[in-house]
């Protein structure tokens, strides 16, 4: 693993794929590591950098759950490791570009005082090289990155002064002009600058311009720092004035021997992947860029070689005859004129070449080598074992796979995250691709709201590969993008309109894929027809178990699996393998066998195996297995749908639903539980009961947690008792916990508050003791809500405390948000704005990173009332404003969305002491809190009756309402700031007496005739 931080952070894993670290927090972390360099860093010390005095409380749990995040986000724990003084990132010096840069820095300082100007140019040039932009530059609010960068920019100057001193020593005054005329206007007060300069010059025969640059620089140095120039300046300038300054004489570049093909679009989307090799090729003297068809690897080479004085390029896609390899080559370097012979006897090609190349440092750039790969390799082998310095830069679908050989591996574009906004969206190398070249063939195409999702899905199904875009873009020429983006099904069809100037190849989609498939032998496409039907990839097991029959033997699929991962047929990523989405289809259409059925058999066995896990301690890594196979496992559900076989997709679904519980995919459990029950008679009917139970518990958006809890336990465990009393005894502690949770829901939904607290108590301790994470966030919750409503909020903080930072172990965005959220409402209640705000804002820049715009927007509410709570009505209702344009991007049905809106909205002019409007809102207000039906929102209905009666100046009956949260919540809200207020109040205008008689006549009153009373009042009667 490599990280990059001169520059845009990042972080390059050792394959060569970058790899995404999302969030501003994550990125101080790593970058805190990185600048140490494998050494630990104190805990202490990284909270302070990374919060200052904006530190959260529990800040050791907020840092363990960030090193967890880095960890999983650079693939294991092992990335970053608690060592004897702290955390440390495990990688070494080398692997960080900073510390790269000064080791270069100070090798090329110390090579310029041994008098080896040319070794000190060249070292100080591939120190510069790495450079990518200002160092640390997207973290620098933290104070220790800002420190970090000054320091490294002050030693970027002084090795760039150094680089410049040693040009001028090898006589290049002339091409180092402009690049000190550059950092000059950087530095303006850099002595040594204006001395270098002041050489450049007089070497340049332009004494005057040299004298002019002393004379600035003194008067520069008198008006801003009141100083005369240093002695070192002072000689220079006598120097010039005697004529004793050196002017070595220039050394010409070497002509260019041939042309680079002219570039006929810009060069979009591989910025990173062009600095990649930029640095390879500063280190190896053969590199190939590797990857699939249609990736772009002609075009990354071309730019790349560029910047290269002597080149030669030499396109093979028309060569056929491995045989005339060094001849194709011979006709590009030299001309076939020149002497073949050498004392009567004919010269080989090989001779030939290797002389035409024999002119010093040059590059030879071999195009398209996959179908000559082997005397490609022979070739390049054989040149640069007898020209030490020729460089050759390849591009393959497989690589060379000789000594020295080194890889420049190029998959697709980056894709935009799963919901992103128009900015997000344009900043991904897919999306500005596909963008450029639509705007190249369809003048006047917008990339704005309107286009966004259409766009971003044709990215996404062509995998973010640069010719399918571009032939994507060109079918604008005739559709629009709706039409393009709903045809991708068929899309062998619909992509048939490339350049004509292309190969063949490049000119259709199917062309493309076509030529990749003529490479393999009979093997190979053996294995990549059956690895089609695995749309999420697969591990080795997974190949063996379903590929593997009597044609092709399970002891060979790793070997052949790894060649067709050297031909980018597929793609490795750690352990598993997968293909590009129009890969999969071209090789799902030339299927000739059948192997869904091993297919479906091998992934009810995985989730039925892994499934109980989900209730343990093992939960994580069960999770894991899941989150692997997740497509798999659905794709092979869908096969036992289609096949009718009610009985085994029962038992899929009963294996899978615990997974989606956990994983909040309310989506998959509608879907598949109404597809199952479809089936009609051929459904089991335990099935039909656990589904019917399970679809009359579920929303459009929403499974309440309790009663998945239990529904799992009642209806698809074979432990399960049938009844709740029954099952609070079952030797099964899980059981017992699910039990015991359902059992507090039952009775706090019923208003028995005291009731359910030995129940919360047992279910968190249960599931504590079996190790079920979600439980045990489902628990703290729970116990989290008494002493809220007490207003011992030291407690309850410390409680839904501990819920974040177990959900953040769990892993789950949904109950990680949830938690988050509940904590920054329980902050707001005990007063403390500041830290709420903190876990606001950490919330959004969460959202924000991984493009999840629904949570984001939902999140607009709880900023809307901390607003409120904060005075900030204007604020408030700005963000209320934001929430109705977006009302369709919200996790719940529009009309609840607007409702929610509207009791926000009412509480803020209830601050704003508005009754008229306060009134006007209320019916749409609490209109959500009578469609669930829950106690607390039902409660907090009563509460705002209660605000509003008053205001209307009808304490009593505002006494009676609050009494009335009481007789339905089972506890009045003691720990709400605004009803402590309210009550104050009442009793002031009351008397204590007539508040409390007032205040018994709603809270004596049966929970019924309470909600009946409620929605009189509301006008919900």
């Amino acid at each position: 693993m490599r990280v990059e931080l001169l520059g845009p952070l990042a972080v390059v894993a050792d394959d060569a794929a970058p790899v995404d670290v999302p969030g501003a927090r994550l990125k101080m972390l790593l970058a805190r590591l990185a600048l140490e360099a494998g050494r630990p860093v104190h805990p202490d010390t990284l909270v302070d950098d990374l919060w200052g005095e904006q530190a959260p409380s529990g800040t050791a749990a907020a840092l363990q759950a960030l090193v967890s995040r880095l960890r999983r986000v650079l693939g294991g724990a092992g990335a970053v490791e608690l060592a004897a003084g702290g955390y440390r990132l495990a990688v070494e010096a080398a692997d960080v570009d900073a510390h790269r840069f000064e080791e270069l820095a100070g090798r090329g300082r110390r090579e310029l005082a041994a008098g080896r100007p040319e070794d000190a140019a060249a070292t100080l040039e591939a120190a510069a090289r790495l450079w990518r932009g200002p160092a640390l530059s997207d973290v620098l609010d933290a104070t220790f990155a800002r420190n970090a960068a000054t320091r490294l920019q002050e030693v970027r100057a002084g090795a760039d002064e150094d680089r410049f001193e040693a040009e001028l020593r090898l006589g290049r005054h002339a091409e180092v002009l402009a690049d000190l005329g550059t950092a000059a206007a950087e530095r303006p007060l850099g002595e040594r600058l204006a001395a270098l300069r002041m050489r450049a010059l007089a070497a340049a025969g332009r004494q005057s311009d040299a004298l002019a640059v002393f004379e600035e620089m003194r008067v520069r140095l008198g008006d801003e720092l009141g100083v005369d120039p240093s002695p070192e300046l002072r000689e220079v300038h006598l120097g010039l004035l005697r004529g004793e300054l050196e002017r070595p004489a220039a050394r010409p570049l070497p002509a260019q021997p041939s042309r680079l093909p002219a570039s006929v679009s810009t060069f979009v989307g591989r910025e990173e992947e062009l600095t990649t090799l930029s640095r390879l090729m500063s280190g190896s003297r053969l590199v190939t860029i590797v990857g699939p068809g249609g990736a772009g690897k002609t075009r990354l080479a071309l730019e790349g070689a560029r910047s290269v004085p002597r080149v030669w390029f030499v396109p093979l896609a028309g060569l056929t005859e491995p045989g005339g390899l060094a001849d194709a080559v011979v006709g590009v370097v030299g001309s076939s004129g020149g002497r073949l012979y050498d004392g009567g006897q004919p010269a080989s090609a090989v001779d030939r070449l290797a002389e035409l190349l024999d002119v010093g440092d040059a590059l030879l750039l071999l195009d398209n080598c996959e179908h000559l790969v082997d005397a490609s390799a022979a070739l390049a082998d054989e040149l640069l074992r007898r020209l030490p310095q020729l460089r050759i830069l390849a591009t393959s679908r497989e690589p060379l796979a000789i000594t020295g050989e080194a890889l420049c591996h190029l998959g697709p574009l980056a894709l935009p995250t799963a919901e992103p906004d128009l900015a997000e969206a344009g900043r991904a190398a897919a999306v500005r691709l596909f963008v450029d070249r639509a705007a190249g063939v369809r003048p006047g195409f917008a990339f704005d709201e309107s286009t966004v999702d259409d766009v971003v899905e044709v990215c996404r199904r062509l995998d973010g590969m640069p010719l399918a875009l571009e032939l994507a873009a060109a079918k604008l020429r005739s559709m629009r993008i709706d039409q393009v983006a709903r045809r991708l099904d068929d899309r062998f069809r619909l992509l048939t309109s490339g350049s004509r100037a292309a190969l063949p190849r490049q000119r259709t989609l199917l062309a493309m894929v076509e030529w990749s498939w003529d490479l393999l032998d009979e093997s190979e496409r053996t294995l990549a027809r059956r690895l089609a039907v695995f749309p999420g990839g697969a591990d080795l097991p997974a190949l063996e178990a379903v590929c593997a029959d009597v044609s092709l033997p399970a002891d060979d699929v790793l070997y052949v699996v790894d060649a067709l991962v050297e031909k980018s047929i597929v793609q490795q990523v750690g352990d598993r393998y997968r293909m590009l989405e129009t890969v999969r289809a071209y090789m799902a259409g030339h299927r000739t066998e059948d192997v869904s059925g091993r297919f479906a058999a091998y992934y009810l066995d995985l989730a039925e195996r892994h499934e109980p896990r989900l209730r343990t301690r093992e939960q994580l890594d069960a999770i894991a297995v899941f989150d692997a196979e997740q497509d798999n496992l659905v794709a092979a559900l869908r096969v036992t749908l289609d096949a009718r076989d009610a009985a085994t997709a029962y038992r899929f679904v009963k294996a899978l639903f615990w997974y989606w519980a956990n994983r909040g995919l309310n989506t998959q459990l509608e879907t598949f539980t109404g597809a199952l029950l479809q089936l009609g008679d051929d459904v089991p009917p335990q099935a039909r009961r656990a589904f019917e139970l399970l679809r009359s518990a579920s929303g459009a958006r929403e499974v309440h947690p309790a009663r998945l809890l239990w529904i799992t336990q009642h209806a698809f465990s074979s432990r399960a008792d049938d009844h709740v009393e029954q099952a609070l005894d079952s030797p099964d502690p899980w059981v017992r916990a699910t039990a015991n949770w359902a059992h507090n829901f039952t009775l706090v939904e019923a208003g028995d508050l005291d009731g359910g607290l030995r129940a919360r108590e047992l279910a968190l301790r249960g599931f504590e003791e079996v190790g079920d994470r979600w439980g045990i966030v489902m628990g703290l919750l729970a116990q989290g809500r008494g002493p809220s409503l007490r207003g011992d909020f030291a407690t309850s903080v410390a409680l839904f405390e501990r819920a974040v930072a177990v959900s953040a172990e769990l892993g789950t965005e949904d109950y990680l948000y949830w938690t988050r959220n509940r904590l920054a409402r329980e902050r707001m209640r005990a007063g403390d704005l500041e830290g709420s705000w903190r876990d606001l804002s950490a919330m959004r820049e969460r959202t924000a990173a991984l493009g999840h715009r629904r949570r984001d927007a939902g999140l607009l509410f709880s900023v809307a009332n901390w607003q409120r709570r904060a005075g900030e009505l204007d604020a408030s209702e700005a963000s209320l404003d934001s929430l109705e344009a977006q009302v369709h991007r919200l996790p719940y049905p529009e009309h609840m969305a607007r409702d929610l809106i509207a009791g926000t909205r009412m509480m803020n002019r209830l601050m704003d002491r508005d009754a008229p409007a306060a009134r006007a809102l209320l019916p749409n207000a609490v209109r959500p809190n009578f469609t669930r039906a829950q106690s607390n929102g039902l409660a907090w209905a009563a509460e705002q009756v209660g605000e509003l009666l008053a205001l209307e100046d009808r304490p009593a009956e505002a006494a009676t309402a609050l009494g009335l949260s009481e007789a339905i919540r089972g506890a009045f809200d003691h720990g709400e700031p605004v009803l402590r207020v309210l009550v104050e109040s009442l009793v002031d205008r009351l008397g204590d007496a007539g508040y409390r008689e007032a205040y018994a006549h709603g809270a004596g009153l049966a929970r019924p005739v309470a909600l009946d009373r409620l929605a009189s009042l509301t006008g919900r009667a």
